[in-house]
């Protein structure tokens, strides 16, 4: 076979929607390695040529080759990874032991922060795959609607100068437009906050606190990112754009989001445990919330919103608590968003 221009590591909801768009790009002329870790996940994808488990409306075309073998995605010229940031690190680890290719393009699509040190997605992929290119990809991308073929916009960044471009060209012809940057901390930064956004707005909205709530917590949340991904080494403007202010609001509005339901549901007032284990994906603003706890203590930002969220995940807070609890803070000032 001859090597792929294109492979996907994670065969869930978002690496399959890429292998789709790959898949139905106008100049595309090899195969498509879809990896996934579970072989009998893998074998049904095969058969049914659904993805049943995750997006199990969308037909898989036959360029679309799922497979347990990081070998068979190592030569391709970019390499999308979208597995669970719990995972990435290995699986990059697993990913240099067959071989990446030389030249080849690591694109992140993971949004999380890791716990132990607070590094991002990319610093994982760099320590895993030690003088690599990479890039990440993030923005407003919920995977069923890419999947089924509605219109989309993301970010690409990239600390390399040509790998933007070079990834943003694989999307000519397809339902997405992504936009270049070179802010690759900020990128990451927003897509990663959003989602302990995302788990404030959907309490709220659990709770049955009404449209005025959501905007407050949403613009407040914005100014919350903003201050904290400044502080973490983000660009102020690129929270303003796709990658912070889009991807938060598709998050924190929209049923479909997987962070909004967790938190739709604990504000319904069920069980976190129960709510994880009825969930087939990951929710990441669960890890990440106190990823980004962790973080802002350590640089002395304020926080109000992810430190209630800290205490409703992690300490196990009463909701409706939380939210009397940021409504009772001292009135200030409303910082410059």
């Amino acid at each position: 076979m001859s090597k792929p221009a294109v492979s996907i590591i994670g065969a869930g909801g978002w690496g399959t929607a890429l292998a789709l768009m790959m898949a139905r790009r106008v100049t595309a002329e090899a195969a498509i390695p879809l990896w996934g870790h579970d072989p009998s996940h893998v074998e049904a994808l095969k058969s049914t040529r659904h993805n049943q488990k995750y997006l199990p409306s969308v037909a898989l075309p036959s360029s679309i080759l799922p497979t347990t073998s990081l070998a068979e995605c190592a030569d391709a010229k970019v390499i999308f990874l979208a597995v669970p940031s719990k995972y990435l690190a290995q699986v990059a680890r697993e990913l240099a032991s067959v071989g990446v290719a030389r030249g080849a393009i690591l694109v992140s699509c993971t949004k999380g922060i890791e716990q132990q040190r607070g590094l991002l997605m990319s610093e994982l992929l760099t320590e895993a795959v030690p003088h690599s290119t990479i890039a990440v990809l993030s923005g407003p991308n919920l995977a069923g609607e890419i999947a089924r073929g509605m219109p989309a916009a993301g970010v690409i960044a990239s600390p390399h100068a040509d790998a933007p471009a070079r990834v943003q060209s694989l999307f000519e012809g397809t339902n997405f437009r992504p936009y270049t940057s070179s802010d690759v901390r900020g990128v990451q930064l927003g897509g990663a906050l959003k989602n302990i956004f995302a788990i404030a707005a959907g309490a709220s909205d659990g709770l049955g606190l009404g449209e005025n709530a959501r905007a407050g917590i949403v613009t407040r949340s914005l100014a919350e990112m903003t201050r904290l991904g400044v502080a973490m080494g983000g660009q102020r403007e690129t929270f303003r754009g796709l990658s912070g202010i889009g991807d938060l609001m598709v998050t924190c509005f929209s049923a479909q989001s997987r962070n909004h339901q967790v938190g739709f549901r604990l504000g319904r007032g069920e069980n976190l445990r129960a709510i994880r284990d009825s969930m087939s994906m990951v929710a990441e603003g669960i890890p990440t919330t106190m990823s980004a706890h962790a973080c802002a203590r350590r640089l002395g930002v304020s926080t109000p919103i992810i430190d209630q969220i800290q205490n409703l995940l992690h300490e196990e807070n009463d909701p409706a608590r939380a939210m009397r609890d940021l409504m009772a803070r001292q009135l200030r000032a409303e910082e410059e968003v």
